[in-house]
């Protein structure tokens, strides 16, 4: 039979697989894997390729307003970025303001991404304000597709949720299925740190990780995970840094607990050192967590093995170096540490850096398919239409020529930051073509697609809800 799209000859990697194989596509799905016959269907010749699922990065921050500025990305810029690197997929976060009901801050991302984002996009909830009258408003999120809410213990005054809080929205997700990400680092002892270095003359960026210490993400992630245990509900750690932090979720896993967490690419490649870079260059590093001492990413790459850390994602959350009048950047921070907005990009580099890990030997193709794509799909609410390419699923499907190199730099990346966190950094492997739901969104270093093709994801509640 004829099939609108056969992709031949690609080396298919699955989270379980590696195998040789066609791939057939019709109306948006994979219709078939196997030997296929083009009979006059457009054929896209993979051999010599990798096929792997669309890259599912569930933690981004695009046209977000934080610390006195905005981020240099919108879903357009952000998105773009995000198909160039071969992810095909984001979940956003929703922001609410203290005061303000759950829906109204979903309202006000979807009016942010609607008809601007190339990949396909779903939120995540940042709750900072949940007074028992408010609590039942969860379960009518996850009704409309959201089933995940963000809570910090980080940023008193601006996000910070008490014990308390995060108890009440813990035994909510047990009533609705949804699942509570946790920003884990102790807000109060940080703003102690932080005042105390401000008072002693200590301005530069390097004094924003100096009073993060790793402890104080260490503490707050044990702490929630008791908090989780008396709710008896999962709970899912975002951005974790700190291989202390990445013991107690061990710890808990291993008691049996439904703990999981993520790590990103800057906690593997990058280190405190990028602080010390002359001037005020360490700003384009200043994020939260803060990148960790030297030999730390060692731990979290053995924990990405052993499966203690189950996603990379990035936390992309990018502002410029260089204010602008219409955009406040990183210089706000010039003369004290603590006003640098925190973020740094990163959708657009996830999924070659790891890549460029599978060809060190230190990840498998397949445990790069599962951290990058198949259990943030399962964890979240998007499988089985995401993550994987077999029959049924959405044809997001991205080529990596393993022959290739990519060389980053802020001159040819395609979000908006003036800056890459990379930059020079060469790796193995080039993106070489992008589908999304079967529409071909790049090829030959180019955008093909629409700029807004994406669409709103639903994600299903916890399985059993």
């Amino acid at each position: 039979m004829s099939y609108e799209l056969v992709i031949k000859g690609a080396t298919v990697i699955s989270a379980a697989d590696t195998f040789v194989a066609d791939l057939a596509v019709e109306h948006g799905k994979i219709a078939a894997l196997g030997r296929i016959e083009p009979n006059g269907s457009r054929v896209v010749d993979a051999r010599g390729c990798v096929a792997v699922p669309g890259g599912i990065d569930v933690h981004t921050h695009f046209d977000m307003p934080f610390m006195g500025a905005t981020t240099a990305d919108d879903f357009t810029s952000g998105s773009t970025g995000a198909v160039f690197g071969g992810t095909t997929t984001v979940v956003d976060f929703a922001i609410q303001k203290r005061g303000e009901s759950l829906k109204k801050a979903l309202d006000t991302w979807h009016e942010k991404a609607e008809g601007k984002s190339a990949v396909d996009y779903a939120f995540h909830m940042i709750v900072v304000d949940l007074p028992e009258k408010r609590v039942k408003e969860m379960d009518d999120l996850v009704k409309e597709g959201i089933s995940s809410f963000k809570l910090f213990m980080a940023y008193p005054g601006i996000f910070m949720s008490d014990d308390a809080t995060i108890f009440r929205a813990l035994t909510r997700t047990k009533e609705n299925g949804g699942m509570i990400c946790m920003h884990a680092e102790n807000g109060g002892v940080i703003d102690v740190l932080v005042k105390k270095a401000l008072a002693e003359g200590k301005i530069e960026p390097k004094y924003h990780a100096l009073t993060r210490p790793m402890s104080a993400e260490a503490e707050a992630t044990r702490r929630a995970i008791a908090l989780s245990d008396m709710a008896g509900v999962p709970i899912y750690f975002v951005h974790l840094s700190a291989g202390d932090a990445m013991a107690e979720v061990r710890r808990a896993r291993e008691r049996g607990q439904a703990v999981f967490a993520e790590t990103c690419p800057q906690y593997l490649y990058l280190s405190y050192e990028d602080y010390e870079r002359p001037g005020f260059e360490g700003a384009k590093f200043v994020m939260s967590p803060p990148l960790r001492p030297r030999g730390n990413e060692e731990r979290l790459w053995k924990g990405l093995v052993r499966n203690d850390l189950q996603v990379v994602s990035t936390d992309h959350c990018s502002f410029c170096m260089k204010a602008t009048p219409s955009k406040p950047g990183k210089e706000l921070g010039k003369k004290d540490f603590s006003k640098i907005p925190n973020g740094a990009p990163g959708v657009e580099t996830r999924m070659l850096l790891l890549w460029d890990a599978v060809s060190q030997g230190r990840l498998t193709p397949n445990r790069f398919v599962d951290v990058t794509s198949t259990t943030p799909a399962k964890l979240f609410g998007l499988y089985p239409r995401k993550g994987h390419l077999s029959p049924g699923a959405d044809a997001d499907i991205v080529l990596i020529d393993p022959k290739k190199k990519t060389t980053f730099s802020a001159k040819t990346h395609h979000t908006a930051a003036d800056y890459n966190p990379y930059e020079g950094k060469t790796v193995a492997g080039a993106i070489r073509d992008v589908f999304i739901r079967g529409e071909h969104m790049v090829g030959g270093g180019r955008m093909t697609g629409r700029a807004s093709h994406g669409s709103f994801l639903k994600r299903a509640p916890r399985s059993g809800h």
